[in-house]
């Protein structure tokens, strides 16, 4: 079968068209899992811990890294995103260093409106997690610690900034991942002076 001018041109067209707007994959980043020193505490632990899943403001709970240019302007990266949603990971690091921070309670995943009467539980609510133009990434918002009946233990407003250690994504979402632990590490201490 012959193809006409106009075909093959058109199938050029269409074929150059493809080539020009395809862009690289977007690179995905996890928060580094940090190295903590000490054995999380079994079922014999002496207190309890329930973390409730992080609430992510809506803009954050997004795929691509949030970078804020100045007081009013945040924009997501297209070809920077996050590996697994943001929310899933912070849990996880929150709650593998409050296990490593407290070494004398039992830190679990909080499910349902589960209560106990011998365990606290850990609400936080993120509003900050970005990168921003002065060179800091920072992360806040706010906690809050019940008991198991319900009662308000302790509430507080957070914001933990790490400069970054070089340009890019990469230090970006370590120096991130340095303020979450921050986080962890101030609400593991008041729990601590709480007792």
């Amino acid at each position: 079968m012959r193809m006409t001018p106009w075909i093959a041109a058109f199938a050029a067209i269409l074929w150059l068209t493809g080539c020009a707007s395809s862009s690289p994959p977007a690179s995905r980043y996890t928060l580094p899992a940090g190295e903590l020193a000490g054995d999380t505490a079994g079922v014999d632990a002496e207190h309890l811990l329930l973390v409730r899943p992080p609430q992510l403001a809506r803009f954050l709970d997004v795929e691509g890294i949030v970078y804020q240019l100045d007081d009013i302007t945040l924009v997501e990266a297209r070809e920077h995103r996050w590996a697994e949603p943001l929310s899933n990971q912070l849990e996880r690091g929150l709650r593998d260093r409050l296990a490593a921070s407290l070494a004398d309670t039992r830190v679990v995943l909080a499910e349902g409106e589960r209560g106990d009467a011998d365990g606290y539980r850990l609400q936080v609510d993120i509003d900050r997690f970005q990168g921003r133009a002065n060179g800091l990434a920072v992360a806040g918002g706010r906690w809050q610690l019940r008991d198991g009946d319900g009662e308000l233990l302790a509430v507080k407003n957070f914001t933990v900034e790490n400069k970054l250690e070089a340009d890019g994504y990469p230090a970006l979402v370590r120096a991130l991942s340095r303020s979450w632990d921050g986080v962890a590490d101030e609400i593991a201490a008041e729990i601590k002076r709480l007792r």
